[in-house]
């Protein structure tokens, strides 16, 4: 009798074995899922609390993106301008300083276009006859324009060579500017 009984606990066992053996499976199915879902969630929260951040900071950014857009405007051509148009603005522009610092112009070319970073950067070249005070003049008059005229190459040298020049007098300098501006693209 003891031995049925031992028997039928080890069927009851069994039988509780294979009932319960899903169940676990299943229930261990799912803790595994829920620590993967908590790392995420881990993983996740930071950048979710940095996008309501910037969602809370809308108008702010807003705001400063119209800021900068606007201070742009100062440093660069619009866009709808030509660049033909850009190029004779700037020439005319710099033709008048270099007059002013004293400069004497021989002459100055708007060369083509070409694209730099989302802009089109428009070279113009200068060949001018002045002394030093008319080119440092000229110099500072341009690093202070709107928008920027950037320079990107200056070549100056001695008309006649130093042994020619007097001493008693300023020697006369030819200089060769390259000067480029910038343009928004369309």
């Amino acid at each position: 009798m003891k031995k049925l009984r031992m028997r039928e606990w080890a069927l009851v066992a069994g039988s509780l074995m294979l009932v319960l053996a899903p169940l676990a499976g299943a229930g261990w199915y799912v803790f595994g899922k829920h620590r993967w879902a908590e790392d995420n969630m881990a993983k996740l929260e930071p950048r979710h609390a940095r996008m309501l951040g910037l969602q809370a900071q809308g108008e702010e950014i807003a705001s400063v993106l119209a800021k900068a857009n606007q201070m742009r405007a100062q440093y660069i051509y619009p866009a709808t301008q030509d660049s033909n148009q850009t190029g004779n603005v700037a020439q005319q522009k710099v033709r008048d300083i270099f007059s002013a610092a004293g400069l004497q112009i021989r002459s100055s070319q708007v060369l083509p276009p070409k694209e730099e970073k989302g802009f089109d950067r428009i070279p113009v070249t200068f060949r001018t006859d002045g002394d030093l005070i008319a080119v440092q003049s000229a110099l500072a008059v341009l690093s202070s324009q709107m928008p920027i005229m950037i320079l990107d190459d200056l070549d100056i040298q001695v008309i006649g060579g130093l042994a020619v020049a007097n001493p008693k007098f300023a020697p006369k300098l030819s200089a060769q500017f390259g000067i480029s501006v910038l343009r928004e693209r369309p």
